[in-house]
């Protein structure tokens, strides 16, 4: 297990367990996280997983693939620590990670 701390975009932290093996976005509906609405299932197929990376993190959690890319066109308020959440895979490395969700979901 490792925990993950999901950050609101009002500040509030919330922090939860994952299953090395796992996602993120798997992670947050497990434990009923607002902001990640994950309507295709972890397809990567929309954006409504969509999550901002702290920055201590982006190396470690590594930068999205061209499909990703594609995807997060349709995310709201997209940034360069944008990533979505279904396709952060939990390792143990990312024990502690911190990402934050955004005011709303596209």
């Amino acid at each position: 297990m490792v925990q993950i701390n999901f950050v609101d975009h009002k500040g509030e932290t919330r922090t939860v367990d994952a299953d090395v093996g796992s996602t993120v976005m798997e992670a947050a509906i497990r434990n009923a996280i607002p902001g990640i609405e994950a309507e295709c299932g972890g397809a990567c197929a929309c954006a409504t997983c969509h999550v901002y990376v702290d920055e201590a993190w982006r190396e470690k959690v590594g930068d999205p693939t061209p499909m990703e890319e594609d995807m997060l066109d349709f995310g709201y308020d997209v940034r360069p620590s944008s990533r979505l959440s279904c396709q952060i895979k939990i390792v143990e490395e990312l024990d502690g990670l911190t990402v934050m969700t955004p005011e709303r979901q596209a």
